[in-house]
């Protein structure tokens, strides 16, 4: 019996840090495309600031401080997640009281602080999950994390629309959320179980720790330095050139900082980096497990990209009516696309989910084809009566599109189905002493695509118009299908060996 209460406490703190860590990524990512864009902003300038996404790709290069470092009283995992959800509350607060209009400047560098904490949080949150589950419990917790994580950005990416339509304020609906951060650290601290004792940080030297993780903040910025010397030497203008341009730096600074940061950590002496990665890498098909992360979800992302403002400037609906569609019912079909995962995961092996579950997330991004290519009311529409959920309500009965309503629905379904399996896979990868680390440097891989193609698809979008966009989403995920084929044999080896 008391082992029955054990578990359903894991996967209800599952579940719950899921809905956690989906709600800031809403609040710079949809949310914020949703606020820039009916304050006029223009789509690739919106596209451009999703670069400040980009500790989501970089967490897994101060990982290793929470998997060396343990504060006090709560352990290694409760104390960073309270931690960080503290001071995520407080960020997301101040970034409630600041207008793009006024300071776009201080405006992005906030918003960058509340990426960093929310990509912090997420390091926490998926060590834990990796570490207080029993492998037995890897299918049914990886969606349960799905459904919680869905529902987070339901909240803060689609009923926050419908608030901010009927308050007619953005900033009174982030400081709302500042609170549900807040409550979210009180839970952490009172409920969440501990992880297991025998699960113990490497022992080194704490100051070389620290000094080796300054060492590599300054080997990334040398690079993105020396980067842009070069680009100028060669008669770039950086406040005069075009988006290509700007993107082609972004990249090129990466490939040459991210390198050159590790480089100069491991010869100062960042234990934990070092020998995480080792770990890591010392398994077999270690790199390619790392190009097909990068390519499985690729094509939902890029779909994903710029949704909200194709919704909202391309299509003319209205907030309130894509917060309704896009979420309030998305939740029930969320829920409906977990318990199927769940199930369907509890039966099928770790490859033929992945594989089935992929596939069914390609043929969704047709859907958004088929609404770029029909338009607005070719299906017709329904009504939705009035309603009072208690924390949302719409007054007015609320015209509803059809075709709409069916884009979404395919999309919420196959895509949580897809992630699920795609957590389950990512878990397999990890080994338990540097959990943080792993799942960081698995999961910032598979936000490549999320947080890079986002200038790419701005751009795309205003050249080539909406409907092949959405048709090159299409094409952008058959990689990751093909890629999982020609692995089937290494990722049915690494699912035995955690079994």
């Amino acid at each position: 019996m008391f082992k029955k209460f054990q578990r359903l406490q894991r996967l209800i703190s599952i579940l719950f840090l899921g809905f956690t860590s989906g709600l800031p990524l809403a609040l710079t990512g949809q949310a914020m495309q949703a606020w820039l864009t009916t304050d006029g902003v223009a789509i690739a300038t919106i596209g451009f600031l999703a670069l400040v996404g980009m500790p989501y790709t970089f967490k897994f290069l101060w990982a290793p401080l929470m998997d060396r470092f343990e504060p006090p009283l709560l352990g290694r995992r409760r104390g960073w997640l309270v931690l960080t959800q503290l001071v995520l509350a407080a960020s997301i607060y101040y970034l409630s009281t600041i207008s793009y209009e006024i300071r776009p400047a201080t405006f992005a560098v906030v918003a960058l602080l509340v990426a960093f904490l929310s990509a912090s949080q997420d390091i926490v949150i998926d060590a834990y999950r990796t570490d207080v589950l029993e492998v037995a419990e890897r299918g049914i917790g990886a969606s349960m994390s799905v459904l919680g994580y869905r529902i987070g950005m339901i909240l803060s990416g689609g009923i926050a629309l419908i608030w901010a339509d009927q308050w007619h304020s953005w900033s009174r609906v982030y400081a709302m959320m500042a609170g549900v951060m807040l409550f979210a650290a009180l839970f952490s601290f009172v409920f969440l179980p501990s992880v297991k004792s025998d699960i113990k940080p490497l022992h080194s030297d704490p100051k070389k720790e620290l000094l080796g993780f300054l060492a590599l903040v300054l080997g990334v910025l040398a690079g993105v330095y020396i980067t842009r010397l070069a680009f100028s030497a060669v008669g770039v203008d950086f406040n005069e050139a075009n988006k290509w341009m700007q993107l082609a730096y972004v990249l090129v600074s990466l490939s040459v900082a991210l390198p050159l940061g590790v480089k100069v950590a491991q010869f100062v002496g960042f234990a934990t980096l070092t020998q995480s990665l080792s770990s890591y890498f010392n398994q077999k098909s270690a790199w390619a497990f790392l190009i097909l992360i990068i390519l499985y979800k690729l094509g939902d992302a890029f779909a994903g990209s710029l949704f909200t403002p194709f919704l909202l400037k391309g299509m003319l609906f209205t907030q309130i009516e894509v917060g309704i569609v896009n979420k309030i019912i998305g939740i029930w079909l969320t829920i409906i696309g977990a318990f199927i995962a769940g199930l369907l995961m509890m039966r099928l092996s770790l490859f033929q989910a992945l594989m089935s579950f992929g596939i069914l997330q390609l043929l969704s991004n047709f859907g958004f084809y088929a609404l770029a290519v029909l338009g607005k009311g070719a299906w017709g529409s329904f009504t939705l009566m009035p309603f009072d959920l208690g924390f949302v309500a719409v007054a007015v009965p609320t015209q509803i599109d059809s075709l709409l309503m069916s884009a979404i629905a395919l999309e919420n379904i196959t895509s949580g189905m897809g992630t699920a399996a795609f957590v389950a896979l990512l878990m397999s990868l990890c080994s338990n002493q540097f959990s943080a680390t792993h799942y960081a440097l698995l999961s910032a891989l598979a936000a490549v695509g999320r947080i890079y193609v986002s200038p790419v698809a701005g751009v795309l979008s205003e050249s080539f118009g909406w409907a092949s966009f959405f048709l090159f989403s299409v094409v952008m995920a058959v990689p990751g299908v093909v890629m999982l084929w020609w692995m089937r044999e290494s990722v049915v080896r690494i699912s035995r060996k955690s079994n």
